[in-house]
């Protein structure tokens, strides 16, 4: 199932910058984006070409409702490098392209590369109109339709192969089960199916790298561990991870986790070698927190004011350490 597409405040946080999709999300014209899904849905042979950001997710979604065929997506310059660093739509779009139902494509050094034309057998539509009032013409008569498919098919034909930086959805939760455990994989599994397409990025304070951080303290993983799972080629050693990032990329993130009181990183011996890092969830909002609520939670607790070590401040008074019995419940499951 595809994340939700609606406005909602998870994918514009206050205090926060919001991801490149978010931004595109908030600048898109809600009615158009909807008209294209209603348009697209079900036919089997569509051919887009000129796609922005924004409108991947109606794409998806209208393809998730269709079935049979491959459709071929040509998109504009810029939209698949963004899908790489786009944890919740970039997934998707990757598991589209892994199952056959997307081949993607970006259009380059052509005059109408903004262009947005959808195009079949027997219809084709155009995106027409001044920006801010755009709508959707379609054309369904044989005589308009063949040529005008034809030059859309042209179009997609010259435009560049395209890979997404990012696993697909599948490939993700495979690898986290394999690499850590079942748990931890459903965790993360219902965490995606609950955030919008644009509710985590790359930027500001609380990015993708945070959740997961997050989200495998919430089952005492590893740090190494996690590090295996979400590195890639250039993480080296960890060349068998799924590619997010590389694993040292993670460490600012866990200390800011720590910082702020969410977290806990406990040494564990390791042989002969360096102590490991145990991640373990410190706050019960982060613990008890349902997987729709845990970015939320994050964000809540990122937004408190710190003190120049980057400490939640703490009122005068209150006593933020955990009972003894809070974590001997917690050791003994």
């Amino acid at each position: 199932m595809a994340p939700p597409t609606g406005d909602d405040d998870t994918s514009k946080p206050e205090g926060d910058d919001p991801s490149e999709v978010a931004v595109a999300l908030d600048e898109a014209d809600d009615e158009l984006g909807k008209a294209i899904e209603r348009a697209l849905a079900g036919r089997p042979d569509v051919v887009p070409v000129g796609v922005p950001l924004a409108l991947l997710p109606p794409i998806l979604a209208a393809r998730s409702e269709t079935t049979g065929g491959t459709w071929r997506v040509a998109c504009r310059p810029g939209v698949v490098d963004a899908l790489g660093r786009a944890l919740v739509l970039g997934t998707g779009v990757a598991e589209a392209v892994a199952k056959g139902a997307i081949e993607l494509r970006t259009v380059t050094d052509q005059p109408d590369a903004q262009r947005m034309l959808f195009a079949s057998s027997d219809r084709v539509d155009a995106v027409a109109g001044p920006e801010g009032n755009r709508t959707l013409v379609s054309a369904e008569t044989p005589e308009r339709v063949a040529p005008a498919a034809r030059a859309v098919r042209e179009r997609f034909a010259s435009a560049t192969p395209a890979t997404v930086d990012m696993p697909a959805r599948s490939r993700l939760l495979a690898a986290a089960r394999e690499t850590l455990d079942d748990r931890f994989a459903d965790d993360v599994a219902a965490t995606l199916d609950a955030l919008p397409h644009g509710a985590v990025g790359r930027t500001g304070e609380v990015t993708d790298r945070t959740l997961l951080v997050a989200l495998a303290a919430r089952h005492d993983h590893l740090l190494w561990d996690l590090r295996r799972w979400i590195g890639g080629e250039a993480d080296g050693e960890n060349a068998e991870g799924v590619g997010i990032a590389a694993g040292q990329d993670l460490t600012g993130d866990r200390r800011a986790l720590v910082r702020r009181g969410l977290i806990e990183a406990i040494k564990v011996p390791a042989g002969d070698g360096r102590p490991r890092l145990r991640l373990r969830a410190a706050d019960d909002a982060l613990l008890r927190a349902t997987p729709d609520e845990v970015l939320s939670v994050l964000r809540g607790r990122f937004a408190l004011p710190v003190d120049e070590d980057g400490r939640v401040q703490v009122p005068p008074g209150r006593d933020e350490r955990r009972p003894v019995w809070e974590q001997a419940r917690r050791d003994k499951n």
